[in-house]
């Protein structure tokens, strides 16, 4: 069966069982191993994605639902939040082995992208990943070092519009 969808931007389509997990659909179809393989239950965070603004867990996600929606990997994140939690995420050092931290990116920017005057402790409390390493003290500091970039371009935007 052909799924139809919007891939990191761009038109694409994945020929798989309706049911099989979008994980290995984007690993082994479409060679985005940013992707990660974790659990396979969804409770890691490993294989997270951003569906339609969403952060998913794509290893228990079927590629059915996808049909007509659009799907982010790590490899097609781009955009004013994802700059700013990615320049937070090496500012802080975050990643030790790094294995995780595609999908703790995944979630910070989905999250915050909702709200970017959220607290770091509410962003914080939204992701759900978990990272075998420890780094989560670092990656607090990537999300306040996020936030903090973002409310303050809002703060500079709204003092030149004055």
């Amino acid at each position: 069966m052909s799924v139809e969808f919007i891939l990191n931007g761009r038109r694409a389509s994945l020929q798989a069982p309706p049911d099989s997990p979008l994980l290995w659909a984007l690993r082994d179809e479409k060679d985005l191993v940013g992707v990660k393989f974790g659990c396979g239950a969804g409770l890691c965070g490993a294989c997270t994605v951003i569906i339609d603004g969403q952060q998913v867990r794509s290893c228990v996600t079927p590629v059915i639902d996808v049909a007509g929606k659009s799907v982010t990997t790590i490899e097609g994140l781009n955009g004013e939040v994802a700059k700013a939690v990615t320049e937070a995420w090496i500012r802080a050092q975050a990643p030790q082995c790094g294995y995780c931290q595609p999908g703790f990116v995944l979630a910070a920017t989905s999250v915050i992208a909702t709200d970017p005057k959220q607290t770091s402790e509410q962003v914080f409390s939204q992701i759900t990943n978990l990272c075998r390493c420890g780094t989560y003290d670092a990656i607090r500091l990537a999300v306040g070092y996020a936030l903090s970039s973002l409310q303050g371009a809002e703060s500079q935007e709204k003092g030149a519009a004055r």
